[in-house]
């Protein structure tokens, strides 16, 4: 028998009560399936933010993050010219404070001339207001912001295991170096 037999001999009321009973159904499987949805989505987003957010850089010629990259960078990339090297610029941002003008520039020039053994160097700027400044340069590694702040600014870990905090004015490394051994002078 197909369907529409069944509702053929079906009465007016009782297709009336079936059609409620489906859109009551329908109702509470797309409650509960959004219910899921947000609490999932919760969890992650919790997840996420506990951990840390790592900076992705891209190259995105001729945008406005690529232009401020190249004049931050002009005297590098000049240089690289006069060799006839051509790095590609590579960007990325992120906000840092909880300032609405402040913004993080990551800034990596790839090149065989202007990257080592240790791989390329990024270079952090924060613009506030209408100014870049440089609060970390050169450092190796991927950059990624972490949760913890330290005087209104999110930490940044590089590589695994290299914790740069705040102190006001630019970012500092929390490794130290290990002690220099003691030169033994004459006897």
């Amino acid at each position: 028998m197909t369907i529409q037999q069944i509702l053929s001999r079906t009465r007016p009321r009782h297709l009336a009560l079936l059609a409620v009973s489906s859109l009551a159904i329908a109702a509470t499987v797309s409650a509960a399936t959004t219910h899921h949805r947000a609490k999932h989505h919760t969890q992650h987003s919790s997840a996420a933010a506990a951990g840390p957010a790592p900076v992705i850089l891209s190259a995105h010629p001729g945008t406005q993050l690529d232009i401020d990259a190249r004049k931050l960078n002009s005297d590098d990339l000049e240089d690289a010219a006069k060799h006839h090297d051509h790095p590609v610029v590579l960007v990325g941002s992120a906000p840092l404070s909880s300032g609405k003008n402040d913004e993080a520039l990551f800034v990596q020039l790839q090149s065989a001339r202007l990257c080592g053994s240790a791989g390329c160097t990024t270079s952090v700027y924060l613009r506030h207001n209408d100014s870049w400044n440089t609060v970390l340069d050169s450092v190796n590694g991927d950059i990624s912001v972490l949760p913890t702040r330290h005087k209104g600014m999110h930490d940044l870990l590089v590589g695994k295991n290299d914790k740069w905090i705040w102190d006001g004015n630019e970012y500092q490394d929390t490794l130290s170096a290990p002690p220099m051994p003691k030169m033994n002078g004459p006897n």
